[in-house]
């Protein structure tokens, strides 16, 4: 089976990413695990839009809300897919909100699905407008970015983490420029179209909360894209 990558996230760890795809035959996303390497990651060349090939058994260890999870094995890269066919695995995924998409009408402020509510998938692709979200610094941890969404419902999330690698290495390398972050949301601003992949890490109790939490796995500008954050450099 063959999927073009949409996700490429981190971890705390540096040493390994999730990535997850999307056949386009039947519009199945697919997480391969376990995690891949960054090592392995770069030899394989996997960026989002990448081809990659393997066998994918059932992998439903953790259950829902991760019913993405594929076993795997013979990866193999493809090559890259053409800026059309990115554009179109997006738009044959998009959900009209995450609210609706993950069946939780989440609380004013509210960043996380509770355990016993947990949805039927863990990754959702939405289409918004470029006004509709802004990237600010974190300002409690240095290098680290996060997303404030107003969702195609009117809902409004803020201090959304962003997990999106290409992302993360950008805000790394600039995070203390003058014109960070206002450079990159005025490139978002010039573009026509804006995807968001938004997924839901694995369980995880803070304080009272203990469910899945929401997180930014990738942001995609159409028709151009940054190209130092899709890249490795």
């Amino acid at each position: 089976m063959e999927i073009i990558i949409t996700d490429l996230t981190r971890f705390s760890n540096p040493e390994i990413v999730c990535i997850a795809g999307i056949n386009m035959a039947t519009s199945e996303c697919i997480r391969p695990l376990p995690y891949i390497s960054v090592a392995d990651c770069k030899r394989l060349n996997i960026l989002p839009g990448s081809k990659l090939e393997g066998v994918f058994n059932n992998n439903n260890n953790r259950g829902i809300p991760h019913i993405e999870d594929r076993s795997y094995t013979n990866l193999k890269y493809n090559g890259a897919c053409t800026a059309d066919e990115f554009h179109q695995v997006l738009n044959n995924t998009i959900a009209r909100s995450i609210s609706n998409e993950f069946g939780y009408l989440f609380p004013e402020g509210g960043k996380v699905i509770p355990y016993a509510n947990a949805p039927q998938q863990s990754i959702i692709t939405l289409k918004v407008r470029s006004s509709q979200i802004r990237i600010v610094k974190d300002s409690f941890n240095h290098g680290k970015i996060k997303l404030n969404l107003k969702d195609n419902d009117e809902k409004k999330y803020t201090y959304l983490p962003i997990t999106d690698l290409g992302f993360y290495n950008y805000a790394m390398r600039h995070f203390d420029d003058f014109d960070f972050p206002s450079k990159i949301n005025a490139f978002i601003d010039e573009q026509e179209e804006l995807y968001l992949r938004v997924g839901l890490s694995g369980r995880y109790a803070s304080g009272d909360k203990d469910g899945f939490w929401l997180q930014i796995n990738g942001i995609y500008t159409f028709p151009n894209f940054d190209t130092e954050i899709r890249s490795y450099s």
